[in-house]
């Protein structure tokens, strides 16, 4: 075998909540995350120059070491004496920089397709521990489906499956840094958290409804204060029949979740604001 091809899929929040500031300098979260449809492709080749080779569709997006994808292949050759050539071609549908944790869903199939490609036979547990070397939402993608995440979003508990969902999400022609909105957080201040508990109840019991009047995600008054046409795509997307509407990690991406794929159609044809990118995706 001298190549392989993965799908990295995107994720969402269903809620997010932040409890506190740790002594390490991260926050300690609490969130259901959930894999969606979006996703991007990736392929790896073994080639005969040593190193790693990032080829990317993506302008904006680096291909050098501060790429998440070299990253894992860097870390997943140094740490079993990999001396050998990769080039690793990404093929982008998940915007960056969105909230969608599509270069943590890339360093993550980097991992499975290395530990394919090199024959290594890693348990997806020995995966997930390398990716949080990466970044908190790595493991999350590596063990995709439906989750509990604590920590700083690495300590994750296996939710059972969401009932099927229709999704349309929205990214504004904006990036969001992540480190920035957890900076401006004033923890105390938060006025309104998300109820985990009774939104893991719904996912138990396949409550479609229930789930989306759970969607709670505590950053959204911190970057809808700095972008406010986001709290406008909110509004949108419930007024457009939208059962329920959240921002995703610390944004700029905001979806709604939509009883089927022709009432989300119906709504994105008619998205008031002009530059956005908008994407129908499903969790199934």
């Amino acid at each position: 075998m001298d190549k392989v091809e993965l799908e990295a899929r995107a994720k969402i929040n269903l809620t997010l909540d932040v409890l506190y500031r740790r002594s390490d300098g991260y926050h300690e979260v609490e969130m259901i995350m959930q894999t969606i449809s979006l996703k991007d492709r990736i392929v790896i080749t073994l080639i005969p120059e040593k190193g790693i080779r990032i080829v990317n569709s993506c302008r904006e997006l680096p291909d050098g070491e501060d790429n998440l994808a070299f990253k894992a292949a860097k870390l997943m050759m140094d740490e079993y004496g990999l001396d050998a050539g990769v080039e690793i071609k990404l093929f982008k549908e998940i915007p960056i920089a969105a909230g969608l944790a599509g270069g943590s869903a890339d360093a993550a199939a980097v991992l499975e397709g290395l530990n394919e490609l090199f024959g290594l036979g890693l348990p997806k547990e020995a995966l997930m521990r390398l990716g949080e070397m990466i970044g908190a939402d790595v493991p999350f993608c590596t063990m995709g489906g439906t989750a509990l995440a604590r920590g700083k979003g690495e300590k994750l508990t296996p939710l059972p499956p969401v009932p099927p969902m229709n999704l349309l999400l929205v990214k504004p022609p904006f990036a969001v840094s992540t480190r920035e909105v957890y900076n401006r957080l004033k923890i105390d201040s938060i006025t309104k958290r998300p109820d985990t508990e009774a939104v893991i109840r719904s996912i138990e019991k396949g409550d479609v409804d229930g789930i989306s009047r759970g969607l709670c995600n505590v950053l959204e008054e911190v970057t809808f204060a700095q972008h406010p046409e986001l709290g406008i795509i909110k509004a949108w997307l419930v007024e457009r029949g939208a059962m329920g509407s959240l921002m995703s990690g610390s944004g700029p991406t905001v979806y709604g979740i939509f009883e089927n794929r022709r009432d989300a159609e119906r709504a994105a044809a008619s998205m008031p604001l002009s530059g956005c990118r908008i994407f129908i995706s499903q969790v199934d």
